[in-house]
């Protein structure tokens, strides 16, 4: 009897250990919200929403193009000839905006459209978004993540919306039993089902990835957590995800990190593959396995924060960029982003160097380039040949390795120099329409500084013969307004504390970004 009660006695001291530091840490977070005048993060985002709910009218408007911005989604339209774009994050060094607006790029036309509807979302990123031809057109909206403008605080959404494109109105699903909140999963559509995997939930004190699997019915509104047989993946966030025509479902790569000790964490860059295999004579739909699969034909670099789009037809599936952190020593790592252009064969399960031939480039084109195609080059020359050193944000550990051919993805011959193509970045938006790949935005780092990109390119996956350069981005007239590392008045004390907080805040930012 005295043992047990010793044993609960010490449980009970544990958990007001903990309720006391809960209490202390949510202290130190009221009065850092108040030195920087924010509300709590739930009374910023229910604020939003009663905005959202304001709002009578669908309104329509043309514009010239959304704002610069990553870890936003980026689809076909299902029947139209349209792309579609929502949401979004932009960090001009000091403060970040997230956006919940919904554009419409018309391909015949070259023109952009942002709609407005009543009751909508309110803004996020690092969210997942598929399209449907079913009832007319609808969007299916799940989860991502929320940021308050000094990045003092994080939300994680667990909500599942739908847009019905031919009403253009929102609908917020209320349906119990669906995944838990977060951000950096993956959502694919197979057979009228949304399948979401993995993800992960940070607030900025502890931190969980997922590789657990969830089924939506777009039919009967209904939520169903699936338990696959077989070995599955690892936890993992920002991996590649993709339904082949069988019914099946790919998962390749990924990113996650564990603590190690205190303050110190290890990040994993996955490069391993997947396939969720639906079990044949199944007619609940319930009943999954998971079967680990190699894929084959090129090796590249190990990368995370790597956008994947397929094929109308699940025929191929296309990737472009990427980051991969080499960690230098226990404090910093240097950050290696690329813009080579990769195809995964849906079919024999084979990747593929995928090469613009330039054929098309004259040089009457090379003397009307503008200013801002210039500087987009110079961008890219500078990244392929410069280590950018972050402030030791994490520490990145390979997965199953492959050989590294990163060398080879440099331009170094003169032929090859002329040929442009969109320059190194990470979580750009990527879409397939007719044949065609459309490229949008993304980020790239350049020191401490945040390159956030409103580009626009397009190449024909038939012909492969040119980027065509729809929108140049002049990333000159990008606002930066990042501290430039001036020294603070070290006798004040306050002032340190409040300086590493800001640091511990942009760390955790750099993490979110790989994460999604």
């Amino acid at each position: 009897m005295g043992k047990k009660n010793k044993e609960k006695k010490k449980g009970k001291g544990a958990e007001k250990t903990a309720a006391k530091t809960d209490k202390k840490v949510s202290n130190k977070i009221k009065k850092e919200l108040q030195k920087l005048g924010e509300e709590d993060i739930e009374s910023i985002i229910s604020q939003i929403e009663k905005d959202e709910k304001k709002r009578l009218e669908v309104t329509e408007c043309a514009v010239e193009a959304p704002t610069r911005r990553l870890n936003f989604t980026f689809i076909p339209h299902p029947d139209k000839d349209q792309l579609i774009l929502y949401g979004g994050e932009f960090y001009n060094g000091q403060k970040t905006f997230l956006y919940n607006d919904l554009f419409f790029y018309n391909i015949p036309t070259d023109s952009w459209t942002v709609v407005k509807a009543p009751a909508g979302p309110p803004p996020r990123c690092s969210h997942q978004m598929v399209a449907t031809s079913s009832n007319k057109g609808q969007l299916w909206l799940f989860g991502g993540e929320f940021a308050s403008p000094s990045q003092a605080q994080f939300y994680h959404y667990r909500d599942l919306w739908v847009y019905h494109m031919a009403t253009k109105q929102w609908e917020k699903i209320q349906a119990p039993n669906g995944p838990s909140a977060r951000s950096g999963h993956r959502m694919v559509y197979v057979k009228k089902n949304l399948i979401v995997f993995g993800g992960f939930h940070d607030n900025l004190r502890d931190y969980k990835y997922f590789n657990d699997v969830y089924s939506f019915n777009t039919e009967d509104y209904k939520w169903t957590k699936l338990s696959p047989s077989g070995t599955p993946p690892a936890p993992r966030s920002a991996c590649c995800m993709v339904a082949l025509n069988d019914g099946r479902v790919l998962i390749y790569g990924g990113y996650s990190k564990e603590k190690v000790k205190k303050d110190l964490d290890k990040g994993h860059v996955y490069t391993d593959a997947f396939i969720l295999t639906p079990e044949k004579n199944d007619p609940t739909g319930s009943k999954w396995k998971w079967v680990q699969t190699k894929l084959g034909g090129v090796h590249f670099s190990p990368r995370c924060s790597m956008p994947i789009t397929a094929t109308p037809n699940n025929a191929a599936a296309y990737c472009y960029g990427g980051v991969f952190d080499v960690e230098d020593d226990e404090e910093n790592l240097a950050g290696v982003f690329y813009n080579d252009f990769y195809c995964l064969d849906l079919e024999k399960f084979v990747w593929k160097s995928v090469t613009v031939s330039g054929k098309k480039n004259k040089e009457p084109k090379e003397e009307k380039k503008s200013s801002e195609d210039v500087e987009m080059q110079e961008i890219e020359k500078t990244v392929e040949t410069t280590t950018i050193c972050d402030d030791g944000v994490f520490k990145v550990t390979v997965g199953p390795s492959l050989t590294s051919t990163s060398a080879k993805n440099v331009d170094t011959s003169d032929s090859e120099a002329k040929i442009f193509r969109p320059s190194p970045r990470i979580n750009s938006g990527l879409a397939v329409k007719r044949g065609v790949l459309y490229l949008y935005g993304g980020m790239f780092e350049d020191g401490d500084k945040q390159i956030t990109f409103s580009d626009f390119y397009s190449v024909d996956l038939k012909k492969l013969e040119e980027w065509k350069v729809l929108i140049a981005d002049d990333t000159s007239t990008q606002e930066w307004l990042g501290s430039d590392n001036e020294s603070n008045d070290e006798d004040d004390d306050e002032e340190i504390e409040d300086e590493e907080d800001s640091e511990e805040s942009e760390e955790s930012d750099r993490e979110m970004q790989v994460d999604a």
